[in-house]
C-alpha cells in the first residue's frame, strides 16, 4: 500500500511505531529519549490516511550534512514501501537545502542479530555506504555509521 509522507513533529507517534518493534526499540529509557527528540527535530511520518505507519527524525550538526536519528516503521508495514518513502522524502529535501550527506548509525555486523542485519540491508540497499565500526559510541556495543552522498 502507497503511503504519504508528512512533515510534522508527532511524539505520540514516535512512542506508539517504537512499541510495535521491541526487539528493535525495547529499552524504554532509550524510547523515551526519541520521543523526546521528537518534539524538536524534523520529522517525517509516513501515513495511511490518518494512520501513521512509520517515523524519521532528522538532526543538525552540521549546515552540509544531516543525520538520521530514527527511522521505524510499524510491523505489520515493514517491506511495504513506508521506510524507502520517508527517506526519499527526506533526500528530496535535503538536496534542495543543499546538504550535502546524510549519516546514519545501527548496530554493527560483529554484533550478530538477524533485525539489525536486516536493518543494514535497508540502508544498504538504499544507497547509504559503510564508513566504520566503533565500539561503545552509542550504545554499549558495536556501532556502524554509514553515509550517503546527496
Amino acid at each position: 500500500m502507497p503511503v504519504d509522507v508528512v512533515r510534522r513533529q508527532d511524539p505520540e507517534a514516535v512512542r506508539e511505531i517504537l512499541a510495535s518493534v521491541p526487539e528493535w526499540f525495547g529499552i524504554p529509557e532509550a524510547n523515551q529519549h526519541y520521543v523526546e527528540l521528537a518534539g524538536r527535530l524534523s520529522s517525517y511520518l509516513a501515513v495511511d490516511g490518518d494512520e501513521v505507519v512509520g517515523v524519521a527524525l532528522l538532526d543538525e550538526h552540521f549546515p552540509q550534512s544531516r543525520e538520521l536519528n530514527l527511522i521505524a516503521v510499524r510491523r505489520d508495514r515493514h517491506r511495504q514501501g513506508a521506510g524507502r518513502a520517508m527517506l526519499a522524502a527526506i533526500e528530496s529535501d535535503l538536496r534542495e537545502a543543499g546538504v550535502r550527506i546524510l549519516e546514519v548509525h545501527t548496530v554493527g555486523p560483529s554484533s550478530e542479530d538477524e533485525g539489525y542485519a536486516s536493518t543494514r540491508e535497508f540502508y544498504l540497499a538504499t544507497g547509504f555506504v559503510a564508513m566504520n565500526e566503533l565500539q561503545r559510541i552509542d550504545w554499549n556495543g558495536p556501532t556502524l555509521i554509514l553515509v550517503k552522498p546527496l
